[in-house]
């Protein structure tokens, strides 16, 4: 019995079998994604750990499904039934930050800000910073390809990861990718694994690139009476050639909802806010900031200004990051994840628009504006089957749009279960199949984290030989 063969090869403390902590772990933040019922959970400590609970499930014929901090918004960290939760929530070692090299190596339970604390006290600096920063781990951050707020300037986690320690489908430790600044040795199997949630292989160690500590940052907030307007400016921004540190979209509704939950006195009188930071240094910074409120106000802003006062600015910025924990107080939230080029920004916010309208449903808007990254946010009444059944078709149709205006059904949060059907709508069949391809290869007994991401073909086969004539 698999219980048996796993206290024979790690730690008993590692294991846990009681049904109600095991329910706990078996989905992630994805309002109405399914799941099953797990077997039992794995917390292990080491990846020679990790490695010994796939080598016993590949001999069962038993799934895994690999899990950080449980943030995730899509579904992909989401039990099934008979399953192992792998939790590598007491990974939690940060084991060498290098400045002469700028790298660090961590393991995959590490919290995104504590790396950044520890970076900051060698006068480094980590970029990625999803909102869930304060809670989400660097494990889950790589297995999503996390985004945040500074990435339409620095990147996304993927443009930061040298070098995973991994094991593989087929049970073995590896290590890919490399410690130097440049390297094309064979192919970019370390870049594959990013953002394949759990699919390809389980993550057990990350080396990252970390930057310098950069100059502190100008604030430019802009007050919109419509979303559209919001959009357009975005717009206006990215055709001046400007690339701002931050450029975020929150509405009324999210504003209005944070104010309620952590009384922080947001009197905004406006329909949604824009808040876009610089951090070049001296007076060209002052010129890029000046810059971006004259691209707010020739937009249409009710007004805009630069900030000179710092703790105000933190606490809008503040208020974009407790958003979706706010919004969730008022009800269920379905909390979508698409990107769009800039240029299409606003159609893609008047199209949101609608969508609600049309499916009588409230959209909470927030955004990575300034790339095109929009988390349109469906709440419903809690226990109204009738509103979750259109906020399900808002949510479809939305990714729709998206396609439509030549963007992806996620930016960030990954497939998952929730997106399935949309990334079938977006990838040719051919490329589908290249998907199928890559997982069966790496993931040849088809235990890791199955059922999500990329869906088998309608008949249940995978491509072989035989497709490729």
């Amino acid at each position: 019995m698999l219980v048996e063969r796993l206290r024979e090869r790690i730690p008993a403390d590692r294991l846990q079998l009681d049904p109600a902590v095991t329910a706990s772990y078996a989905h992630d933040e994805a309002e109405w994604a399914p799941h099953g019922t797990p077997l039992l959970m794995v917390r292990p400590r080491t990846a020679e750990e990790i490695q010994e609970v796939v080598r016993a499930c590949i001999e069962h014929g038993v799934p895994v499904v690999p899990r950080g901090a449980g943030t995730g918004l899509s579904g992909g960290a989401n039990a099934v039934n008979g399953c192992v939760i792998l939790s590598t929530e007491a990974m939690t070692a940060i084991t060498e930050i290098d400045p002469l090299e700028r790298l660090a190596v961590v393991q995959p339970g590490v919290v995104n800000d504590q790396l950044r604390s520890a970076c900051a006290e060698q006068g480094l600096w980590y970029p990625p910073d999803p909102a869930s920063a304060p809670w989400s781990t660097i494990g889950g951050n790589v297995a999503t390809n996390a985004g945040g707020l500074c990435c339409v300037k620095y990147g996304v986690t993927a443009d930061y990861v040298l070098g995973l320690q991994v094991v593989t489908g087929t049970g073995e430790l590896v290590r890919l990718g490399r410690r130097t600044a440049k390297g094309v040795a064979g192919y970019d199997l370390a870049r594959l694994l990013v953002g394949s949630e759990g699919t390809l292989g389980v993550i057990t160690e990350v080396t990252l690139r970390v930057h310098p500590q950069r100059p502190p940052e100008r604030t430019v907030a802009g007050y919109f009476s419509s979303i559209v307007d919001a959009g357009r400016a975005v717009t206006a921004v990215g055709a001046a050639g400007i690339v701002p540190s931050a450029l975020e979209l929150v509405d009324r509704h999210c504003l209005e909802a944070v104010d309620q939950w952590k009384k922080m006195d947001l009197a905004v009188e406006a329909e949604v806010i824009l808040l876009a930071r610089c951090d070049v240094p001296g007076a060209a910074g002052d010129d890029e900031a000046d810059a971006i409120r004259d691209c707010f106000e020739q937009a249409g802003a009710t007004w805009a200004a630069r900030s000179t006062d710092e703790d105000e600015a933190d606490a809008l910025f503040a208020a974009r990051r407790l958003a979706y924990p706010a919004l969730e107080r008022l009800g269920p939230v379905l909390t979508e994840d698409v990107c769009v080029p800039k240029a299409a920004v606003p159609e893609m916010l008047a199209r949101i628009e609608a969508i609600g309208q049309r499916h009588d449903t409230l959209i909470a808007n927030i955004a990575h504006a300034g790339d095109g990254n929009l988390h349109p946010l469906l709440i419903t009444p809690r226990g109204d089957d009738a509103a979750r059944v259109r906020a399900q078709r808002a949510f479809e149709e939305i990714m729709v749009e998206a396609i439509a205006l030549g963007g992806t059904v996620t930016g960030e949060h990954g497939i998952g279960l929730l997106k399935m059907d949309g990334l079938v709508q977006e990838l040719p069949a051919a490329v589908l199949d290249l998907h199928r391809a890559v997982k069966a290869a790496l993931d040849p007994h088809g235990i890791l984290n199955p059922g999500k991401v990329i869906a088998a073909r309608a008949d249940g086969s995978t491509p072989g030989p035989a497709d490729r004539g």
